[in-house]
């Protein structure tokens, strides 16, 4: 790098041409890791080989270059970082996390509700129906082979059984199906 800076000081824009693709990738993800976006890290990057020309005769040691341009980047991405977060204007978005998450009694009567509906149409099912849909839903972790053995079925009717009966449950909870047992 220090050839290329004595060769670009001396006006060679090829060498300053081969410093800029060289190191811009580094200052890019030195400007990225300070916490700036896509966009100011652009600017900081540009800031920093200005900051280069314009200093250019000033640099002392030329094998230096590379850690002079990352502290270059690094200060004018904290000035422009300390710029934002001064301009930032309060719109209260931040302050949504600050809101009580927690459900209100309307969700927690429309969960019960709900909960109380699904429980009844399910006791709609078959025993059968009711152990398979039962054991998939609290017992997720079981494989297909458990499951057969644990509810004394077939593997491969597991799945198709488990289908249907997801479609009798969604036709009673859609109020189009009564006690099919």
């Amino acid at each position: 790098m220090g050839r290329l800076l004595e060769a670009a000081r001396a006006g060679d824009r090829e060498s300053l041409n081969e410093l800029v693709r060289e190191l811009t990738p580094l200052l890019w993800h030195v400007a990225r890791a300070q916490g700036l976006d896509r966009e100011s890290s652009s600017d900081v990057v540009q800031h920093t080989w200005l900051t280069l020309l314009r200093s250019i005769s000033d640099i002392r040691s030329p094998a230096a270059l590379t850690g002079w341009l990352v502290q270059v980047t690094k200060r004018e991405a904290w000035r422009v970082a300390r710029r934002a977060r001064a301009e930032e204007p309060v719109d209260g978005a931040e302050f949504i996390e600050l809101l009580d998450r927690s459900p209100t009694p309307a969700d927690l009567a429309t969960t019960a509700e709900t909960h109380q509906e699904l429980w009844a149409a399910l006791a709609q099912l078959s025993e059968r129906c009711q152990e398979i849909l039962r054991a998939m839903a609290f017992l997720p972790e079981l494989t297909y082979t458990e499951l057969s053995a644990l509810l004394n079925i077939a593997r491969g009717s597991i799945g198709p059984m488990r289908g249907r009966c997801l479609v009798r449950l969604r036709a009673l909870l859609k109020g189009g199906v009564r006690d099919e047992r």
